[in-house]
């Protein structure tokens, strides 16, 4: 999993999966891209004006739980 956020564009793109090709993208809700790949797996999801939707988008943390 890879999150990149794009100050200039001011978009934060969550990867889910790396190396899949991406079929089909959709804005079910206004501000977030959905992309899914052949088998309609999720593969990344986009939020976009992301300084005004993430608290941080410059920074992520990832916590696991067991």
């Amino acid at each position: 999993m890879r999150a990149t956020y794009d100050e200039r564009a001011d978009t934060l793109t969550i990867g889910l999966k790396e190396g899949v090709e991406i079929v089909e993208s959709d804005e079910d809700k206004a501000g977030f891209i959905l992309d899914f790949d052949a088998h309609d797996d999720l593969v990344s999801l986009e939020v976009l004006d992301a300084s005004k939707r993430v608290s941080k988008p410059d920074r992520v943390e990832l916590e696991a739980t067991r």
